[in-house]
């Protein structure tokens, strides 16, 4: 349906930029919001660097392991030190809040609009930041969720509780035997509830908001609808970017609005009907709410 040829050019200025997309979200019926990693980045929640030093520095000492995302895939040598890392991941990406109010100041723009959310994100900062629960789908799971590891059946289970305590109980990038999470039905180790796999276990609260976003959807299926994608790269496209392009294009009064710095990307073909702004997203959502 889409060209090969995709677009970045702008000849607006940030500022410009940034007046735009006021007026449209003022202007839009309906909003949906897309989100990737990359708002996530903006808010601080980064995977390199000194984040990551603070936290791991014993597993990039021993392992040579230099970024958060990588060190989940790593083959540890036992479960005691697969959940070490683990815990740390989950707590520091899952129950501390992100560093900057990027998600704060993204609700505060949208809150008496009528919206919905669909973000590849599994930190959970929509609803730390007050998003309304109804208005949600993770499509890729919650860093606050396990799974059983065969799956030996469509079931979730919340780990604050056991995360804390692996997290304040490890010694030596170990945690104590006992608490290694088991599936209470088979006995099997659980995993994390993440889309990395066909084994990935999409429960009744993952299958009522993938329900309640077709119904979303469905409802506005005309009208002027604002598809706003915020930090999508292209490790996903076919979850939030390509559907958002194909949802405007079949709707001649839809907009398709991209935030990401340095990959604000649309197809040639919905050039006129586009805003791409390559700039951090936060700066972008500060700009808004400082514009009277």
């Amino acid at each position: 349906m889409f060209s090969k040829t995709w677009t970045k050019k702008s000849t607006l200025t940030f500022s410009e930029s940034v007046k735009r997309l006021k007026a449209l979200l003022h202007d839009c019926d309906a909003l949906v919001v897309g989100a990737g990693a990359g708002l996530s980045t903006s808010a601080g929640l980064t995977y390199t660097g000194p984040r990551f030093d603070e936290y791991f520095s014993d597993f990039r000492d021993m392992y040579g392991i230099q970024d958060m995302y990588s060190g989940g895939f790593y083959p540890y040598p036992n479960l005691e030190e697969y959940w070490a890392w683990w815990s740390r991941n989950i707590m520091v990406n899952r129950y501390m809040d992100a560093p900057k109010p990027v998600y704060d100041q993204l609700l505060e723009i949208v809150a008496d609009q009528d919206y919905f959310v669909l973000t590849t994100n599994v930190d959970h900062c929509f609803q730390k930041a007050g998003f309304e629960k109804n208005r949600l789908f993770y499509t890729q799971g919650d860093y606050g969720l396990w799974q059983c590891s065969a799956p030996c059946r469509q079931e979730t289970y919340d780990n604050e509780e056991t995360v804390r305590r692996m997290v304040s109980e490890q010694k030596k990038m170990r945690i104590p035997s006992e608490l290694i999470p088991r599936c209470p039905h088979c006995g099997r180790p659980l995993t994390m509830n993440l889309r990395c796999d066909n084994t990935f276990v999409q429960d009744e609260g993952w299958h009522t908001a993938a329900g309640r976003y077709a119904d979303f959807l469905h409802r506005h299926t005309g009208g002027r609808t604002l598809f706003l994608e915020l930090g999508v790269g292209q490790n996903t496209p076919g979850i939030i970017k390509y559907p958002f392009w194909q949802m405007t294009a079949k709707n001649p009064e839809a907009t398709y609005v991209c935030v990401n710095y340095g990959e604000a990307v649309c197809s040639r073909e919905l050039e006129k009907r586009s805003l791409c702004i390559s700039a951090d997203i936060g700066s972008v959502l500060k700009e808004i709410l400082e514009r009277h």
